[in-house]
């Protein structure tokens, strides 16, 4: 599924690795947990420990929440957002601001957009994908096919 994802969505195949080494990581703590249940490890004594790491781990989180807010939106992005590498868009910031260019690298903390005037701009993956997009590549392929379809 990751390789079909990355292939339609042209994403770096170093990303691809990163999500690759999360899922992992993911299904070898559950097997972790299933083996101790099966070795008799009582499930009171595994919640007590399971707690205790995730109380220290969500108060390193919680200075950090930034961090990982930009991480769980990389995660999104590669899965599900429709903007590609590549894609010209435009993000509509307010009523008399939008900022266009070029979708040059999405990363697990950016996103880079190339632009015309001002080179390169980079915003946080996290407020990438809460901003509205307009993708002008798309549009035009969608056009290309209207037109395809009508001769």
């Amino acid at each position: 599924m990751i390789k079909k994802t990355l292939s339609e969505k042209l994403i770096q195949e170093s990303r691809g690795i990163l999500i690759r080494n999360i899922i992992n990581l993911i299904l070898t703590l559950m097997g972790i947990i299933l083996i101790a249940l099966v070795w008799g490890v009582k499930q009171a004594d595994l919640a007590v420990f399971i707690g205790s790491v995730l109380t220290v781990v969500g108060v390193a989180f919680f200075a950090q929440w930034s961090i990982l807010s930009n991480i769980t939106s990389s995660i999104i992005i590669f899965f599900n957002h429709p903007v590609k590498l590549n894609d010209s868009i435009i993000i509509l910031e307010g009523k008399d601001y939008v900022i266009e260019g070029k979708v040059a690298n999405i990363g697990l903390f950016f996103v880079t957009l190339e632009t015309e005037d001002s080179g390169e701009i980079t915003l946080p993956n996290n407020l990438f994908i809460l901003k509205s997009i307009k993708n002008i590549t798309n549009e035009k392929r969608i056009q290309a096919k209207a037109n395809d379809n009508i001769q």
